[in-house]
């Protein structure tokens, strides 16, 4: 008796029992005979596409790197070392390290060193201000009869200005007058009498208390004649007052009212404006720490000169001198006000204008002076570039002291005769090899001739001066 096997007997492949969790169909039982065919397998699931998202990232990243390395060529040539960026202790460039090969010539402008004077200045804002400025007021009031003067016009002290009316005071006056008159009269009479009664008194014809009422009625009268005479000499003040007359010397400004206005006491804007021009004032203020330097010179009694430009600092207006100090600082900006007188006979100050001021407290004498632009700051503090004989440079530590303009005075560090790069600088390091373009003679040449433009002086010094108090100045 044949035996049937189960259909779980049926071979199955291992594709097949890992292609799926569920079970497989049953296939059908294969005839007697023919060949076993295994069932089919099913479709392999497809692995995500990974390689367009890789070759995206690929890309970004070779991308950065080229900009990277044209930024880096950019920045920084090839040509130069990182010497600077190191700290070298050499020196070198603006940074104190070197940056270029040593056997590469570069071409530069040197000075040399010299003695010579420096001027110490200190800078400062200031305004132009008169010593006086004079409101001129009627004293009396009445009708404005006169002006006596030109707008702008230049017065001295009691010249004719404007005329009031004074008849009205001349009417009170000889009023006044009058009644003074009728008082002498009486106290002349009065006065007889007294002598009349002074001799029946002594003849013991009249009696004691009649004589002393003669003698009060004598004393009233001489006040009365008193109080008269000073009623005449108001009006004869009111009558001078009628005739206005400068206070000061001066320029006068507009009118402040025509003729035929009626003026008194009262009146805020007055006639006219009086202010003194000649000499003018600037008051302008110093830091209190530069008072160190500049008392001292006062109390030696050195007078010091000032000088003031425009509002750009390039055009001198006028010279004159310090005259005072004031006796406090001013605690909320730590300044100190100070007043120069100048003559200012051409008129060029103008009250309330705006000016610069540079104060010259001392001169610096025998001293080692060289450009500006020769000045260096780096890693090391600040050097110059010296030139050796055989052509190459050497970083100089020095000191730099007082400042004048586009030279600069140096108290350590430096020998007069030495020569020093002043243009040039920007690729030079310890032991460069250089070749002179031009020599400046000396340092004591203009801004102009002993800078190039581009050079470290064009760059601290361009344009405008600052308008700090001691911009150019020694510490």
């Amino acid at each position: 008796m044949d035996e049937t096997k189960p259909d779980s007997a049926a071979p199955v492949t291992p594709a097949a029992s890992s292609a799926a969790p569920t079970p497989a169909p049953r296939a059908a039982a294969p005839a007697p005979g023919a060949p076993s065919v295994p069932p089919p397998l099913p479709p392999e699931p497809r692995p995500a596409r990974r390689g367009g998202k890789s070759r995206r990232v690929i890309w970004l990243i070779v991308l950065l790197l080229v900009i990277a390395a044209v930024l880096l060529i950019a920045i920084r040539p090839w040509g130069q070392a990182g010497g600077a960026r190191h700290g070298g202790g050499g020196g070198g460039g603006r940074h104190g390290g070197g940056g270029m090969p040593t056997d590469q010539t570069q071409t530069v402008r040197t000075a040399s060193a010299v003695i010579g004077e420096i001027p110490i200045i200190r800078n400062a804002l200031g305004t132009v201000t008169p010593l006086a400025t004079v409101t001129v007021h009627t004293q009396i009031a009445g009708t404005l009869q006169k002006i006596g003067f030109v707008e702008g016009q230049h017065v001295h002290k009691g010249d004719f200005l404007a005329q009031v009316d004074p008849r009205p005071y001349e009417i009170q006056m000889r009023q006044a007058q009058g009644t003074l008159r009728k008082d002498q009269a009486l106290l002349t009479q009065a006065r007889l009498d007294l002598q009349r009664y002074k001799t029946l008194l002594a003849q013991d014809s009249v009696a004691r208390q009649t004589y002393d009422d003669q003698v009060s009625l004598v004393d009233q009268y001489v006040g009365t004649v008193a109080a008269d005479q000073a009623s005449v000499d108001t009006y004869k003040l009111d009558l001078t007052y009628a005739r206005i007359v400068a206070p000061i010397d001066g320029r006068v400004g507009l009118r402040q009212v025509d003729v035929g206005n009626y003026v008194q006491t009262s009146d805020t804007d007055g006639v006219v404006v009086i202010t003194q021009t000649q000499p003018m004032s600037v008051l302008f203020t110093l830091p209190e720490d530069d008072l160190r330097v500049v008392l001292p010179r006062i109390a030696s009694g050195a007078v010091l000169s000032a000088s003031a430009y425009d509002r750009t600092n390039t055009t001198q207006i006028a010279v004159g001198k310090l005259a005072t100090i004031d006796n406090q600082i001013d605690t909320t900006t730590g300044t100190v006000k100070l007043r120069a007188l100048f003559p200012n006979t051409d008129e060029a100050l103008f009250p309330n204008q705006f000016v610069n001021i540079r104060l010259l407290v001392d001169v610096l004498r025998n001293a080692v002076v060289v450009p500006s632009a020769a000045i260096q700051t780096g890693s090391v503090g600040t050097f110059v570039y010296v030139v050796k004989p055989d052509h190459t440079v050497t970083v100089r530590k020095i000191v730099a002291g007082a400042v004048d303009g586009e030279r600069t005075a140096v108290s350590q560090g430096l020998q007069a005769g030495e020569a020093v790069v002043i243009d040039g600088v920007d690729r030079l390091r310890e032991g460069a090899r250089i070749s002179v373009a031009g020599t400046q003679s000396g340092a004591g040449a203009s801004p102009a001739s002993g800078t190039l433009p581009g050079s470290g002086a064009a760059r601290r010094h361009g344009g405008h001066r600052p308008h700090a108090a001691s911009a150019a100045s020694s510490n």
